[in-house]
């Protein structure tokens, strides 16, 4: 088995740059509210950190974000830039769908990542992965006071971090490089996002399996 792919800074803050300006623009565009430029701003730096916190604290070590300052620059700037282009990327609609599942396939294809190099099993490293990859836009719904888009049917968030977490832990079993398995989580795992989206996809209703059954009374007539 390979060693795991040790992440680079560069892309580390590039992950929580594209998280925050994913976020930011979503929330300068959420019309069900009215958000200042400070609010905005705080929802895409949280959208570009929440995965990598949540990752920090459930692998127990100092949370990326502070230990250098690039983190906290990339999300604010990005977060800044996502406020500045927002009417141009609503225009586009495919651009937030497109920055969505990047910024999911990013932080899925690191979360696994440091968690295997962390000494986690194959198992706890795909949680982590998938916590990592939805915990941004969980930070995001929730100060937004919004429905929590992980839950809802359709979204599939957590299934295509799934799916590419499992690849981020068997392709270097199989002898992948750390480069080539890192790219292919996040190219699956996107591909899973964006396919749901443009198919519609989701899982099964929970009221579809539990839905009651009920029988007709006779009458006491019959």
């Amino acid at each position: 088995m390979t060693e795991p792919f040790l992440v680079p800074l560069w892309a580390d803050a590039l992950a929580v740059a594209i998280g925050a300006l994913q976020g930011a623009t979503f929330a300068a565009g959420y019309r069900d509210r009215r958000l200042d430029l400070l609010g905005v701003g705080i929802i895409g730096i949280a959208t570009g950190l929440g995965g990598g916190l949540l990752r920090d604290l459930f692998l127990n070590v100092t949370p990326a974000a502070f230990s250098s300052n690039w983190f906290l620059l990339s999300a604010t700037l990005a977060a800044l830039a996502g406020m500045a282009l927002e009417r141009l990327v609503r225009r586009l609609d495919t651009v937030i769908t497109v920055l969505d599942a990047l910024t999911i396939g990013l932080f899925c294809a690191i979360g696994t990542s440091k968690a295997l190099a962390a000494g986690l099993p194959e198992v706890p490293a795909v949680f982590i992965g998938v916590l990592s990859a939805v915990g941004g836009s969980v930070m995001r719904d929730l100060l937004l006071n919004s429905p929590i888009a992980l839950m809802h049917v359709g979204s599939l968030y957590a299934v295509a971090a799934g799916i590419g977490a499992v690849i981020a832990v068997t392709l270097p079993a199989l002898g992948a490089d750390p480069v080539s398995t890192a790219i292919a989580c996040v190219a699956v795992t996107m591909l899973v996002r964006l396919l749901a989206v443009r198919f519609g996809w989701s899982l099964p209703e929970q009221r579809a399996f539990g839905r009651p059954r009920f029988r007709r009374r006779r009458s006491s007539a019959q």
